[in-house]
């Protein structure tokens, strides 16, 4: 069984000059780093399951991004987003977790 956890983050200061693609690296790194259940495709390379809900342009801030995150064990929001938090850099900011029943 997989759960669904949706973020909605900021992303200011030095990191609007972040690409989307290194913010999904980021975002990867963070999970890995933090210990996190995130589940993994299938197949000859696999990468965490995660998803950004829109591409934001390079040098723009944003205080309402939205992400998907698809864990393989429970884990409550609340210590998601510590973890989570504890491993972004400053100017990634995680403003609430909640599961995600889609």
């Amino acid at each position: 069984m997989s759960y669904r956890l949706k973020i909605e983050f900021s992303k200011r200061e030095q990191m609007r000059y972040i690409s989307h693609l290194d913010l999904m690296r980021l975002f990867m790194r963070a999970l890995r780093r933090g210990g996190l259940p995130i589940k993994m495709t299938e197949g000859f390379n696999p990468h965490p399951k995660l998803s950004i809900k829109r591409a934001l342009k390079l040098g723009l801030e944003s205080d309402n991004e939205e992400a998907v995150f698809v864990l393989e064990d429970f884990i409550s929001p609340l210590e998601f987003q510590d973890k989570l938090q504890a491993e972004l850099p400053e100017g990634i900011k995680i403003n609430y977790v909640k599961r995600d029943f889609n």
